[in-house]
């Protein structure tokens, strides 16, 4: 039988199936919740996956949902047009889902930052977003709250390189800083046994980073609405739990991706109900977000 792609699957059944660790976290929701949240990881898979397909009218399938989102009136996929409808009913900012599409128009050409804030402004476009997406789809009245939740995109997407750099570096993608590592996508993806070691000391750097808006986003999953505390703090510490496991394989990146088995799953979770606990949140660390300022959510300095 042939694989289904997303766009013939309900928003929960896409979530089930192509992102295992959120749609764990999402049987805490309850079933509104959860069938919003699905239907914000559609479009954002829907997008994802045309952006890194093999299309030869990507680039331009993209820039008509870009204009879309913006308001002009052209012919989208439903996953679009059911994401439109989420974003007015949750008070989504357009610019956020605006900077997500220019971060995946961004992948369409050789990936290749300079340095760690072009890195974060990436991660920013593509999982920060989200974040603060995220935040309005589950209702939280505290506005403080979405610093936090871009923290926790951030830091997400820093795991998501961390797992994928032989599979990026074949896609002919390096987002690994060149100022911790300059090596081509094609001396990566050959991976001699000479850059094994200067990359796995970028990725413990990229590691040591994500510690950090992780860290934050910790702090803010007190200021979601209670019924969403769990199901937040579930998502990272079982996403976070992927750069636990790499270590644990000794940062073997050559040898392909890891995964968090059901077990640990079940196990983060249990240590998540101390994360839910409502305790006073400190101001935001606006440190974190030097690198970020002009971009959507991001408060200015």
């Amino acid at each position: 039988m042939a694989n289904q792609s997303p766009g013939n699957l309900q928003p929960v059944q896409t979530l089930a199936r192509h992102g295992k660790s959120f749609y764990w976290a999402s049987l805490f929701l309850g079933s509104t919740l959860a069938n919003r949240a699905a239907q914000l990881y559609q479009f954002c898979r829907y997008v994802d996956d045309l952006a890194d397909g093999d299309l030869p009218d990507r680039h331009e399938s993209l820039d008509n949902i870009r204009a879309r989102l913006i308001g002009s009136d052209v012919t989208v996929a439903p996953e679009v047009e059911s994401f439109l409808a989420l974003a007015a009913s949750s008070h989504i900012p357009p610019r956020a889902a605006v900077e997500l599409l220019d971060g995946m128009l961004s992948d369409q050409r050789p990936a290749a930052f300079a340095d760690e804030a072009e890195l974060l402004r990436y991660c920013h476009a593509v999982a920060g977003t989200v974040g603060l997406m995220m935040c309005r789809v589950l209702n939280c009245p505290e506005s403080r709250a979405e610093s936090f939740a871009i923290d926790l995109g951030v830091a997400m997407q820093l795991t998501n390189i961390s797992r994928d750099v032989l599979e990026d570096a074949k896609m002919g993608r390096r987002y690994l800083p060149a100022s911790w590592v300059n090596l081509s996508p094609a001396e990566i993806a050959a991976a001699a046994p000479d850059c094994h070691q200067p990359v796995a000391q970028a990725i413990a750097q990229l590691m040591n980073l994500s510690e950090q808006y992780y860290a934050s986003a910790l702090l803010g999953i007190r200021l979601l609405p209670f019924r969403s505390r769990l199901s937040i703090a579930i998502a990272l510490r079982v996403y976070r739990q992927i750069g636990v496991v790499l270590i644990r394989h000794n940062l073997a990146w050559w040898k392909g991706r890891v995964m968090v088995g059901k077990g640990e799953k079940i196990l983060l979770s249990v240590r998540s109900l101390t994360d839910i606990v409502p305790l006073s949140v400190p101001v935001h660390n606006s440190r974190l977000h030097e690198s970020l300022q002009g971009l959507a959510g991001v408060e200015p300095k």
